[in-house]
């Protein structure tokens, strides 16, 4: 069902898949073990919904702001990547599953970079 209300950040696409993401990441450490509940689960969920967040935050805010977030955004993509590093080491995800991981990181950090670029330029102009 689609809101009534909406916002415009939510027309993003980079914003619909680091929200996706989120929701992979959440689903993927579920399965972790009950020690890594409050340690690496935790902060591997609360980095992928920190990609999402950081875009509504910024969205609205000066250009400046905007691009202070979106590389809020880019750094906890990154902190996704080692996360999911150390749950493949640790055994808790699969080489597909951390694969899969690494491919919607590397789509989102290039939205993300694209976006950046985009508003950075606009930026020089005025």
């Amino acid at each position: 069902m689609k809101s009534d209300y909406h916002f415009k950040f939510e027309d993003l696409l980079v914003y619909k898949k680091a929200m996706d993401f989120a929701e992979l990441v959440d689903e993927i450490t579920k399965g972790f073990p009950q020690r890594e509940l409050y340690a690496l689960s935790s902060q591997y969920r609360r980095a992928s919904d920190s990609i999402g967040l950081n875009i509504a935050e910024g969205y609205l805010g000066s250009d400046a702001q905007f691009v202070k977030h979106i590389n809020h955004a880019i750094y906890s993509s990154n902190e996704c990547v080692s996360a999911n590093e150390k749950a493949r080491r640790r055994g808790y995800v699969n080489f597909e599953q951390s694969e899969e991981v690494r491919r919607q990181v590397t789509t989102i950090q290039k939205m993300l970079t694209s976006l950046r670029g985009k508003i950075l330029l606009r930026m020089k102009k005025k």
